[in-house]
């Protein structure tokens, strides 16, 4: 009679079937299929956002690739207005004297960058990178000293003797503030605007503008998008008259303290000419 074999002799049997090999070659084949599928999805997807015919969005917005660059006349109309509001400023706030000689640079460099580069902004060169940041100097520097001045007169019980002109000349200050303020937001931004229009070194934003959170909704924004000067001095605007960012963040710290700074001198300026126009009324 045959012996059964004790269980201390039976082979172990395996805790999980071990796939065979015909298995493990289906199921490599589904992943590769899978994977081939994907790629087919993407190549078609580029291609749709490659061909202008399509009507599909750019695969990256505006302000991060190459364009034609933003119109000249927005900046150079800004440019015209901050150098006439010099005029009505009261005499004792002036920085040169007679007050016509430093508009009459001013304007006369604006002129040399109009002539020079008169539909687009989007000419590269150091000569009109210079000639631009020196006249936003000349116009910081000479508003600089007029808002200086009109603030030590009032403090001192001087500045203009009535309310109409001391209104007169803190407005023009208070208007210049504004417009500087976004000739310098509008020159630094990303490298200045021919460096946004180039784009041949990308560069992060220093301002968040809230078109860039939305730039993938046609509904929404259009797809060339991208910050102009308007939208810069509508930048200076709101910090002037809110003391603090609106709908446009800051995102690096120059961008920050230059927002502080314009913020400070427009609170102290609009202070302290309306209480000293209050006082002068009664």
């Amino acid at each position: 009679m045959t012996e059964e074999p004790s269980a201390s002799t039976q082979s172990p049997q395996p805790a999980h079937p071990v796939p065979s090999h015909e298995a493990m070659t289906h199921v490599l084949a589904g992943i590769q299929s899978l994977h081939d599928r994907l790629v087919a999805i993407e190549d078609l997807a580029r291609a749709a956002q490659d061909d202008p015919a399509s009507g599909a969005r750019p695969r990256v917005p505006a302000w991060r690739r190459p364009t034609e660059g933003e119109a000249r006349w927005q900046v150079a109309l800004a440019t015209a207005a901050a150098i006439a509001l010099q005029l009505p400023v009261a005499g004792r706030e002036l920085l040169v004297r007679p007050g016509w000689v430093l508009p009459a640079v001013q304007g006369l460099l604006l002129v040399g960058l109009v002539a020079a580069n008169p539909r687009r902004i989007n000419r590269e060169s150091r000569l009109l990178r210079f000639v631009a940041l020196a006249l936003a100097t000349l116009l910081s520097v000479a508003n600089a000293w007029s808002a200086t001045a009109l603030v030590l007169d009032i403090v001192r019980g001087k500045g203009p003797g009535t309310p109409s002109s001391l209104l007169v000349t803190g407005l023009a200050i208070w208007l210049t503030n504004i417009i500087v303020f976004a000739l310098w937001y509008w020159e630094f931004d990303q490298g200045g605007p021919v460096a946004r229009a180039l784009a041949t070194k990308p560069r992060l934003p220093d301002f968040l503008f809230a078109n860039m959170t939305v730039w993938d909704d046609p509904n929404l924004v259009a797809k060339d998008w991208q910050p102009a000067f308007t939208d810069y001095l509508y930048l200076a605007f709101t910090n002037a008259t809110a003391f603090s960012p609106t709908d446009t963040l800051p995102l690096t710290r120059w961008a920050k303290m230059m927002m502080t700074l314009q913020a400070l001198v427009s609170l102290i300026t609009v202070a302290l000419v309306v209480a000293r126009a209050v006082n002068i009324f009664q």
